[in-house]
């Protein structure tokens, strides 16, 4: 018997094409969008994702996969975090870069944590990934959220300026859903 489609509750027709990139034609289940109209969460990333999981999977009736991505600029301790789709939405890539003008610490931490449930009664497991970089001046595409204000440590570019490839080996989400990839190539996936 096959197994049921994974429905990956996303709007967001790039981060779905980023998600299917990462994992690859190798990855044993089929990840379909599904757009749900879920709370906003307020709290820790982990709370967050779990309670929305939980959500999804109840309207899903199924095997469902949450995303939450957070920016946290270590000067602001943590902030913008998980609320950074709304920072960027009300202040744009330039005024994230700006909220860091009166402080000499412009490092910050890409944080994605993907949360999967096999069903509605089912525990909720989290798999997160971490990139460590600078807030900087925007630079490159401004076609996927706050990718022309990250660069990660390490590179002279933003995730903006990278290619699609290479910014899929080193990213906050490919890191997580590696985590992921492993747990379904193993026995809990099955």
């Amino acid at each position: 018997m096959a197994s049921r489609p994974i429905s990956f509750v996303t709007g967001n027709a790039k981060k779905l094409e980023e998600v299917r990139a990462i994992l690859g034609a190798a990855f044993p289940r089929e990840i379909v969008a599904v757009k749900l109209d879920l709370p906003e969460l307020q709290g820790e990333v982990d709370d967050i994702c779990r309670k929305k999981c939980l959500e999804a999977a109840r309207n899903v009736k199924g095997p469902v996969l949450v995303e939450d991505t957070c920016l946290c600029f270590n000067a602001l301790k943590g902030l913008p975090g998980p609320y950074i789709k709304w920072f960027l939405e009300k202040l744009g890539p330039e005024g994230l870069h700006k909220l860091l003008d009166g402080w000499e610490d412009k490092s910050a931490q890409a944080v994605c944590t993907f949360a999967y449930a096999p069903d509605e009664q089912g525990e909720v497991l989290l798999f997160q990934g971490r990139t460590e970089g600078d807030i900087v001046f925007p630079r490159g595409s401004r076609d996927f959220g706050w990718d022309p204000i990250f660069q990660p440590k390490g590179y002279d570019k933003t995730y903006a300026e990278l290619p699609k490839e290479r910014k899929n080996e080193i990213s906050h989400r490919f890191r997580a859903l590696d985590k992921l990839r492993e747990y379904f190539g193993g026995e809990g996936g099955k």
